[in-house]
């Protein structure tokens, strides 16, 4: 039960970093579009190349900083030292609601997404990238969970 929390809470993170990052429009995150996407919105004077940098680094940071030392340190300290099974069904949680909702739902269909002067490269995510992330989910991430789970067994040792 603690990991489908935790798995939720890391949901609602992602959920926030979204939220404060398309506040004032979905420019605000086109670091998350495809480069095609970037290019033209920075032609269309919206952004710069290095406000992109910029967002990007803040972004990566606030996404992967808790994912690799917050939710690690949680399940070392709640749910024991052999965290594999719980690190995976965190990830796994987080990234199906970043699959379905962030992605599928919430950039597909509805507008919240929709960068004025880009419609013509919708969909903002194109298959080949869809099968990226879906890889990443699947394969990716339960290797990072015996990655960080094999370093919580040699602390403990």
């Amino acid at each position: 039960m603690l990991v489908i929390f935790e798995g939720l809470l890391l949901s609602f993170w992602l959920l926030l970093i979204c939220v404060a990052g398309i506040a004032n429009g979905p420019v605000g995150l086109v670091v998350f579009y495809e480069q095609d996407v970037k290019d033209r919105v920075v032609e269309l004077g919206l952004t710069t190349v290095e406000k992109i940098k910029k967002i990007s680094a803040i972004s990566g940071l606030a996404l992967f900083i808790p994912q690799l030392t917050v939710i690690p340190a949680v399940v070392y300290l709640y749910n024991g030292v052999n965290g594999f099974l719980q690190l995976l069904g965190i990830y796994m949680i987080a990234n199906l609601f970043d699959r379905l909702f962030i992605d599928e739902w919430w950039v597909g269909h509805t507008k919240a997404w929709i960068i004025p002067g880009t419609e013509d490269l919708r969909p903002y995510i194109p298959v080949r990238t869809k099968v990226k992330k879906w890889t990443g989910t699947c394969i990716g991430y339960p290797i990072l969970a015996a990655i960080l789970s094999g370093i919580m067994q040699i602390i403990k040792l």
